[in-house]
C-alpha cells in the first residue's frame, strides 16, 4: 500500500538569509519526521522530501506562508516506503551547480512550455510557427540511460557543470530550431535554457516540471523507458510508481 507521498520542488529567489533558514527549515522538517534533502543557496530552494501525506502537505503549507515561496507547487507521487534514510538541509554555493556565475534565474526565467504543448509539437513534428522541434536532454548520461524522450539530443555529458561547454561546441546544430530542454523536475533544464539563450539561440524553451510532470500530464507519449530520481526508489514510470525494469 503507498502510503509514502513523495514531492520535489524548487524555486529560483533571492535567499540573503539562507543560513538561518537552514536550521528553521530544519527543525519543522524533523518535528514532521520527514526525511530527504532540502539544498538551500543565495539563488534559492530546492527540495525533496518524503513522510506521511499529512506531514508533506503541513510542511509546504508553511512553506507556502513565507511570500517568497508562496508559489511553489511540488510535483507528488507515492510509494510504499519511505525512500530516504535521513533529513538533510545543506547550504550550497548553488542549489544545482552549473558553474556559470552570470546565470541567475531569478532575475528572469527563460520561457517555458508546459507538457501538453510539447506533446502536441512532437505529435506534429514542429512547433506552431512551422518550425522543426528538438528535445534536448540535460541530465546525465546514466540518467538518459533509464529512459529519455523519443530523438532526444544527448550530448553524454558525466555532470551538469559539462553542459555550458558541450552547448558550445555544439550550438550550431541547434540554430534555425525550437529546442525544448527537459531534466528530472525542471532545475537543470532551467538553468539550460538561460544559458542557451544567453548564447544567442533564439527558440528555446525549458519544459515546465521536467519529465516528472509531464509523465503526469502527458503519460509516457514520445518518451520510452524510466526517469531516473536520486533516492531508493531509483527510477519511476510514466505513472509515477517505482520502475522496475
Amino acid at each position: 500500500m503507498n502510503t509514502t507521498l513523495n514531492i520535489s520542488a524548487y524555486k529560483f529567489i533571492a535567499l540573503p538569509d539562507a543560513a538561518e533558514l537552514r536550521v528553521t527549515l530544519l527543525q519543522r522538517a524533523q518535528s514532521l519526521q520527514l526525511k530527504g534533502t532540502i539544498l538551500l543557496a543565495e539563488e534559492g530552494i530546492n527540495l525533496f522530501l518524503a513522510g506521511s501525506g499529512e506531514a508533506v502537505r503541513g510542511f509546504m503549507a508553511e512553506l507556502n506562508a513565507d511570500a517568497r515561496f508562496s508559489d511553489i507547487a511540488p510535483k507528488e507521487s507515492w510509494s510504499a516506503h519511505q525512500p530516504f534514510k535521513k533529513m538533510l538541509v545543506k547550504v550550497k554555493r548553488e542549489i544545482i551547480r552549473m558553474d556559470h556565475p552570470a546565470i541567475h534565474p531569478a532575475e528572469g526565467r527563460a520561457p517555458a512550455v508546459d507538457a501538453q504543448t510539447v506533446k502536441r509539437w512532437l505529435d506534429q513534428g514542429h512547433d506552431d510557427s512551422g518550425r522543426p522541434v528538438v528535445t534536448l536532454d540535460t541530465r546525465n548520461a546514466f540518467e538518459v540511460d533509464h529512459g529519455t524522450f523519443n530523438g532526444a539530443i544527448d550530448w553524454r555529458i558525466g555532470k551538469f557543470t559539462e553542459f555550458p561547454q558541450a552547448l558550445l561546441d555544439h550550438k550550431a546544430e541547434l540554430q534555425d530550431k525550437t529546442v525544448v530542454s527537459f531534466c528530472t523536475g525542471g532545475i537543470r533544464c532551467e538553468k539550460a535554457a538561460i544559458f542557451m539563450r544567453e548564447a544567442g539561440l533564439e527558440h528555446v524553451y525549458q519544459l515546465e516540471g521536467g519529465i516528472l510532470k509531464y509523465f503526469e500530464e502527458a503519460g509516457d507519449a514520445h518518451y520510452t523507458g524510466s526517469c531516473f530520481v536520486f533516492d531508493e526508489r531509483r527510477a519511476l514510470g510514466a505513472d509515477l510508481s517505482v520502475s522496475h525494469q
